[in-house]
């Protein structure tokens, strides 16, 4: 795991030891308590930090049963068997007594080893694939303690191991905080969302209040929504729709003149991935009635019925997959606001029950026609549709940042890790 050799190779047992649950002398389930010592399993451990909220409790006299598997501050937690082995996390801080069910194994570095630096060395590809290498089990996936302690493994000095550490720590915590961001912008959106779809916006670009200002409102066969809103059939806001057209699979072909989008190049929100579109040697001429256009709706009509997206364009002619409905809109600039109801909670459900079927689902492109929809004046329209832009804008930003944040960590711990890149260390450290 050295590059050329710039470091030692040492046994992981050399430097650490080793310590794993064998058995729990006959324990029950029965036997967990409310409170008491921390219990932890494997999925305490698979976040960034180790979950101690929500853990199972043992007795005081389990837990002294097995004194080395009594956690410390800087043990590094390595699971050993099932789907997830070689998970790992560091113990950063305890809230109270606690130790480990038999999935996983403990390791405690000596003083030349930073706790710290293993569990990066844990994560990274070679030492995953160390693991993979070694593990075995008829059914479940194992890796013997044993095995474990004869892992080579690189020894730089400690203060290199302190700052390769201080480096990856750094860009995990900045990993973590940005998905934190991304989870709080998707809640905040989803709410927003909700709101602007049932209360919309007045001229002043506030949300409407129907406590305060129940007038503005009235009921519809949708609910209460507001009075400047009408309600009717989508059939009503569609110049045209038609089926994808199905043609042999054998006409696929990388150099092909003509594209389809299929279901699959669709996530749940409806955003399209172009990238991933087969293409045809069909002549784009003869099919130019199903040849899309930018601003085309499509929903999905069968399997995970009523995903909608929106058609941004191509550079090649595309046409829908045969498991989509496509709907030209007579003002194609409201397709993202349609695109965002039927994906909603509001709207998705009603799709959802328009849906036919055993175990296959399949949806009727009338059915969706005569679905009623609100419709509301075209300048609040455009008004909600740049609310959402911008809220869906910051989330697009910070997933690209994250991106570029995995992107730099998974480099630098190949790099850092193995000694191709050196850090530098302050002198009387290294001192």
């Amino acid at each position: 795991m050295s590059a050329d050799g710039l470091w030692p190779v040492v046994n992981l047992g050399e430097h650490a030891t080793v310590r794993a649950r064998i058995g729990w002398k006959g324990l029950q389930a029965s036997e967990y308590q409310d409170k008491g010592y921390i219990f932890l399993a494997t999925p305490n451990i698979k976040g960034p930090h180790i979950d101690f909220r929500n853990v199972n409790f043992i007795s005081k006299r389990r837990y002294i049963e097995s004194p080395e598997l009594m956690l410390q501050a800087g043990d590094v937690l390595l699971v050993k068997d099932g789907s997830t082995l070689g998970i790992s996390n560091i113990v950063r801080s305890l809230p109270g007594p606690a130790t480990v069910n038999g999935s996983i194994a403990v390791l405690r570095c000596s003083e030349g080893l930073c706790p710290a630096f293993l569990h990066q060395l844990t994560k990274a590809t070679a030492f995953q694939k160390l693991i993979n290498d070694k593990k075995s089990g008829l059914g479940v996936p194992h890796l013997f303690q044993a095995d474990l302690k004869e892992f080579e493994v690189p020894l730089p000095s400690l203060p290199e191991q302190h700052r390769i550490a201080e480096i990856l720590d750094t860009l995990d915590e900045a990993i973590r905080k940005t998905e934190q961001i991304i989870a709080k912008l998707q809640q905040m959106k989803q709410g927003l969302l909700h709101d602007l779809l049932t209360r919309g916006i007045d001229e002043n670009g506030a949300l409407r209040d129907p406590d305060r200002h129940p007038e503005q409102f009235k009921d519809s066969p949708l609910g209460w929504i507001p009075r400047g809103w009408e309600v009717a059939a989508f059939l009503t806001q569609c110049r045209s729709s038609a089926f994808g057209p199905r043609f042999p699979s054998d006409l696929y072909a990388h150099d092909g003149a003509l594209a389809t989008l299929r279901t699959t190049d669709m996530d749940d929100e409806g955003n399209i991935n172009l990238s991933t579109m087969p293409k045809a040697r069909i002549a784009p001429g003869s099919m130019s009635e199903h040849v899309l256009v930018p601003g085309d709706l499509l929903i999905s009509r069968s399997g995970t019925c009523g995903i909608a997206a929106v058609f941004p364009g191509f550079g090649l002619p595309v046409v829908p997959g045969a498991f989509l409905i496509r709907f030209r809109l007579l003002r194609p600039q409201f397709a993202q606001f349609f695109r965002r109801y039927f994906n909603s909670p509001i709207g998705r459900p009603r799709l959802e029950r328009l849906s036919v079927g055993g175990v296959q689902k399949n949806l009727k492109g009338s059915s969706v026609l005569s679905l009623r929809v609100p419709v509301l004046p075209s300048s609040e329209v455009l008004a909600v549709q740049q609310i959402l832009d911008n809220a869906e804008q910051r989330i697009t930003v910070e997933t690209t940042d994250l991106s570029k944040l995995r992107t730099l960590k998974h480099g630098l711990m190949d790099d850092l890790l193995t000694g191709r890149v050196r850090v530098s260390v302050p002198e009387e450290a290294a001192a």
